[in-house]
């Protein structure tokens, strides 16, 4: 029977599917912002996506930030710290990206498990659906059935998080085979949605040495392979060591079809908390709000921002960190970003404290080979050492911790550090020689760190992702100690990322040894945190977790402004 026109659907009832997918939008009205790059990776894609959040933020919108890496690990935990950087693990125990952590730290929120997603996430989830018979015998392809759930996820984000705004990167560059898919989703929602998604391009601008002249020729080039993704750019983010002139915007203006208007410039900067001002200074901020047609809000914008960086830059009194590791050698050059997020917890307590971090690489494998080079810790006002798995440098970090023990330098260890702390303390001063963890020496005479017995097993069948202690965990803290001084808590949560602990075997040997565990799990049997008394030594103390994750500009971690303050208060 033919339909009359009074029964057909008329515009504002549900929406219809898309004549080009087949797909039916979302009804819901959100907005999207892609940040995609240009010509070169590792240029500050993640501190742009990180600087459009938290200025958006600022005017009042609730925003969520999302990563999309390319790689088909379905999670960071892998993959290797001297070529990836740092592992930045959610509140949830996802083992992500560490640009993660940047967008943690400029937002000053908690991200969810549904704001990261690699290409490993999305292929595993079409199969076990395909395994499942959830496309009904239907032969599975990367379009449509790869590209929707890239779609799906993304518009998860967004449902969790109950957000406004959703700041998505796309890790890599444009021409990397690998991305193709995520900018077709992204493509095919902008589609569904034209005045709600848009895409901000950050591109690389060099000025060769030998010319001394900012080259456009690479961004066009950008921005154009951009278009042959169906994809146009309405903002271009324009990073060089240079600030870009009027003429440089013109020139890629006319070639990217992008107005001179929306041409941003990104210099570079002493600081990457300074690059949200500079932004400010562009207009980005009311730029999206006109292109994604969104009211401005009576707002106090950025001031809270201006006065943590103002803390940084006006600070006077130098404080001298060595960081005692190993995931510093790659080649000729130092990797810091295998601890990005110790790096940055240690800046914003400095500042907290009226002083500037000055930190050193000391590199533990150097004091292997010479003992007697950890005297030159007597330079430094703190000593910090950080996580890590495995055997190298092992032994030159318990000779730093053992230096800075007897010398009273203020110590600082998180996660391994802490229980590298406790194995120094058995042999030196328990007199426990051959204590070790079983994680080098299976065979310890005191395994003062062991995994748990119930972890033994899985760890027999080789299932070593199950015995990870990964995401928040609470824990106790003891009265009367630096710890609850510093939390003025009697109960906190903290991220951890570890498979050892403290063995309980030991546990009373190292209180009546003058250790004292000063945070522990409810029950009583996992110990989070051993220090040494005021009285015995400055600030002697570590954490089996990673405070470091939990670190905010505007929200120091008290565990480091306490470990900074002993610093300070160390300079001479």
């Amino acid at each position: 029977m033919a339909v009359t026109r009074s029964k057909q659907k008329r515009s504002g009832d549900a929406p219809r599917r898309n004549a080009e997918t087949g797909r039916k939008p979302s009804s819901k009205k959100h907005k999207y912002i892609f940040v995609i790059g240009g010509v070169m990776s590792g240029v500050g894609k993640g501190i742009a996506t990180s600087s459009i959040g938290l200025i958006l933020k600022s005017k009042g919108y609730k925003v969520n930030a999302v990563k999309i890496d390319p790689y088909l690990n379905v999670d960071a935990g892998t993959m290797n710290p001297t070529e990836h950087g740092e592992v930045f693990v959610l509140r949830s125990g996802l083992e992500t990206d560490q640009d993660m952590g940047n967008y943690e730290r400029f937002l000053n929120v908690s991200l969810k498990p549904e704001d990261y997603m690699t290409s490993g996430m999305v292929y595993q989830s079409v199969l076990e659906r395909e395994r499942n018979l959830g496309y009904k015998g239907k032969c599975v392809e990367a379009i449509p059935h790869v590209r929707d759930e890239i779609i799906r996820r993304i518009r998860l984000a967004t449902d969790q998080n109950g957000s406004d705004i959703s700041v998505i990167e796309v890790g890599g560059t444009v021409g990397d085979f690998q991305n193709a898919l995520f900018i077709e989703a992204a493509r095919v929602m902008k589609l569904e949605h034209p005045e709600d998604v848009i895409f901000v391009l950050v591109s690389y601008l060099p000025v060769p040495g030998n010319l001394g002249e900012m080259k456009t020729r690479p961004t066009q080039n950008a921005v154009q392979q951009l278009n042959s993704y169906g994809v146009q750019a309405n903002i271009v983010v324009a990073r060089s060591s240079q600030p870009l002139d009027q003429r440089r915007k013109e020139k890629i203006a006319i070639s990217s079809n992008v107005p001179a208007e929306q041409i941003i410039s990104a210099p570079d900067v002493e600081s990457i908390y300074d690059v949200p001002l500079n932004f400010e200074r562009e207009k980005i901020g009311d730029l999206l709000l006109k292109i994604l047609k969104l009211p401005k809000k009576p707002t106090s914008g950025l001031s809270d921002w201006e006065r943590f960086v103002s803390k940084i830059k006006n600070a006077k009194k130098e404080v001298k960190i060595a960081i005692v590791g190993k995931y510093f050698d790659t080649g000729d050059f130092v990797l810091s970003d295998a601890y990005l997020s110790v790096i940055e917890a240690i800046k914003y307590s400095a500042a907290e404290v009226g002083a500037r971090a000055s930190i050193t690489w000391v590199n533990a494998k150097e004091f292997e080979k010479n003992a007697k080079a950890v005297s030159a810790l007597d330079a430094y006002d703190g000593v910090l050492v950080p996580g890590g798995f495995g055997e190298t440098g092992i032994e030159g970090k318990i000779l730093a911790i053992e230096y800075a023990r007897t010398q009273k330098i203020p110590y600082f260890g998180l996660c391994y550090g802490m229980q590298l702390m406790l194995i120094e303390y058995a042999r030196n001063v328990l007199k426990l020689p051959g204590s070790h963890t079983t994680e080098i020496d299976s065979d310890a005479t005191h395994p003062v760190i062991d995994v748990m017995p119930e972890q033994k097993d899985i760890l027999a069948n080789e299932n070593y992702g199950a015995t990870m202690r990964l995401g928040v965990y609470p824990a106790r803290i003891k009265k009367g100690t630096i710890a609850e001084k510093a939390y003025s808590a009697s109960e906190v949560e903290e991220r951890h990322r570890h498979r050892y602990e403290v063995n309980p075997a030991y546990v009373e040997q190292f209180e009546k040894g003058g250790i004292i565990f000063s945070g522990v799990s409810p029950d009583g049997i996992l110990m989070e945190i051993a220090e040494l008394p005021k009285s015995e030594h400055p600030f002697m103390l570590g954490t089996q977790f990673h405070p470091e994750l939990q670190a905010r500009p505007l929200l120091p971690h008290p565990l480091f402004t306490a470990f900074l303050k002993a610093a300070a208060e160390r300079t001479r």
